[in-house]
């Protein structure tokens, strides 16, 4: 039985058309059955579907530089 801390650490496989035709049903199981789960999904979806429809944006230095040194702080701390 797949908790839900289980299927959001698997959400992005559940999310991808190429994944394992198992582990989708297994995961797809959960969502039948998680009304908390399905919203998630369902949430991530719509956003995606937003996303894709927008054209990419270079991101500013500042917030590279900012969200590069946030990351090696957090790679840092679980070490």
């Amino acid at each position: 039985m797949v908790t839900c801390k289980q299927f959001l650490k698997d959400l992005n496989d559940y999310l991808d058309p190429n994944v394992d035709p198992v582990i989708k049903v297994h995961l797809e199981k959960h969502v039948t059955e998680c009304p908390n789960c399905f919203v998630i999904v369902d949430t991530t979806r719509r956003t995606l579907q937003v996303y894709r429809g927008l054209e990419p944006k270079e991101i500013p230095d500042d917030v590279k530089a900012r969200l590069w040194k946030a990351l090696e702080r957090k790679m840092a701390a679980e070490r």
